[in-house]
């Protein structure tokens, strides 16, 4: 039996060779003893087996398989069941072991017998549970099925469909309410009303509409015009808050230990690393606190493109507003795989980034320049703006101060290794008009968060008076 199992196991069954070591033995015999019917059993028994294996490489069983996720995109550490349905369309009969093959991460592949017990209509139900602790996109499947001939001699193993695409994204940190919504307010609603004359009785009234209810009617405007008048309803505008994501790898490496990543065979491996990985999840946080302020959101990247335009996992890739549960489900989607972008592939386009910084180069030139001042300009005022960035020169740092000044409120986040070292890079973008903080990727999010408000009053009064006085010179 030892000897049985340490043969391959993808061509015959136990039995199988089994036949074929009797076969050979029977042929030695018939060789020896010069028996005619040694010699006819020994080629029946090497033949059967191997008219077996080709005759179920030529007719194999064909099966359709349907596959689910429930939800269909599921959050990190979070579970997601899949269901199988499995149905035979071919010719073939007999029990078929099955198998779905998962991603390493997701630990042990599941295997289930065909048909199940439990098979109603030719089709078979499977279901099991999956979890994943990173964000990502996860080819979930084939399906590969093995089965035996009718005399259970041979074996043969194959796919029979092409796997699905399981999207994980990140989970959203519950952030504290703060101050932070800026002009807008925080109840994330701005009534205004329509002023067409001086009047303080035409500032509140309007004509009367039919379905207009009675109690509504203004009777001193009504008096005055000699028509009904009605008290003008309040209109409401919806906030807006943009989001600058960078996702530069420069920006977010410190030599080449901080990154990890790189493309695997199912797709799921990203380049990325802590920091990012933080920014990723702030990114999350901050979309999901504000969606529940009725904020709509715009996300940008350092050079002004839409920050999504370069994930794979992006359902509108060029797309850059927001809005509503679908936009925020649509951002959850395109956070799901984004990656460090820019030069990373050797060491040679490294060091040579790092010579352009050393040199004095302005590293600022293709990022937080024209084009993004130009995304921020179009949208001037009409919400806060957060940038989520990774480490920064002191060039890049002034680059980006100018910005706040198209803001209610300005709030940066630098996440870096060492935010010890960030203090010129601090005071350039608070003197711009942000309100700057630098935190490593162990701190907390809703410490951070919370830092804009229980930081320096003072600082963050000046900020105020810088953004007000940069609007003033416009």
């Amino acid at each position: 039996m030892a000897l049985l199992d340490s043969l391959p196991r993808h061509l015959f069954s136990s039995r199988g060779w089994g036949l074929l070591a009797a076969g050979a033995v029977s042929l030695l015999c018939a060789q020896i003893m010069g028996r005619r019917d040694l010699l006819a059993l020994g080629v029946l028994l090497v033949v059967l087996p191997l008219v077996s294996l080709a005759g179920i490489r030529v007719v194999k069983p064909r099966f359709r398989v349907y596959r689910e996720f429930s939800p269909s995109t599921v959050e990190t550490d979070s579970f997601t069941t899949v269901r199988l349905a499995i149905a035979r369309t071919g010719l073939g009969t007999g029990r078929v072991i099955m198998e779905e093959r998962l991603p390493p991460r997701f630990g042990d592949s599941p295997a289930f017998r065909f048909p199940a017990r439990s098979a109603s209509g030719g089709t078979s139900r499977y279901e099991y549970h999956l979890r994943s602790g990173k964000r990502g996109q996860f080819t979930i499947g084939p399906v590969t099925a093995e089965f035996t001939d009718p005399f259970g001699l041979s074996l043969h193993r194959h796919s029979i469909d092409d796997g699905d695409t399981l999207t994980v994204t990140p989970a959203a940190v519950e952030l504290p309410s703060t101050g932070l919504a800026g002009a807008r307010g925080n109840d994330g609603i701005t009534a205004t009303r329509t002023r067409a004359n001086p009047s303080d009785d035409d500032v509140m009234t309007r004509e009367y509409r039919h379905g207009d209810p009675m109690r509504r009617v203004h009777w001193p405007a009504t008096a005055r015009h000699g028509a009904l008048m009605v008290r003008q309803e309040e209109s409401v505008t919806t906030p807006e808050a943009t989001v600058i994501l960078d996702h530069r790898y420069v920006a977010h490496s410190s030599g080449y230990g901080p990154v990890f990543g790189s493309p695997g065979d199912d797709g799921s491996d990203l380049v990325t690393s802590d920091t990012f990985e933080w920014a990723v999840t702030a990114a999350m946080s901050v979309s999901a606190h504000l969606a529940e302020l009725n904020y709509s959101l715009r996300f940008l990247d350092a050079a002004g493109e839409p920050a999504f335009r370069r994930s794979s996992s992006a359902p509108e890739p060029d797309n850059d507003e927001y809005s509503g549960a679908a936009g925020l489900q649509s951002i959850a989607e395109s956070l799901a795989a984004i990656q460090l972008t820019g030069p990373h592939h050797g060491r040679r386009e490294h060091d040579a980034v790092r010579r352009e910084h050393t040199a004095g180069a302005d590293p600022a030139q293709s990022v937080f320049d024209d084009q993004l001042m130009d995304k921020l300009a179009a949208h001037r005022m009409r919400g806060p703006v957060l940038a989520l960035l990774g480490k920064m020169s002191l060039a890049e740092a002034r680059a980006l101060a100018p910005a706040a000044g198209y803001a209610a409120n300005a709030f940066a986040v630098v996440i870096t290794d060492k935010p010890a070292e960030c203090h010129d890079v601090l005071e350039a973008l608070r003197r711009g008009g942000w309100r700057a903080v630098a935190v490593a990727a162990s701190t907390s999010l809703p410490a951070a968060w919370t830092y804009f408000d229980e930081g320096d009053a003072a600082m963050w009064t000046a900020a105020a008076d810088v953004r007000r006085g940069a609007e003033v010179g416009r």
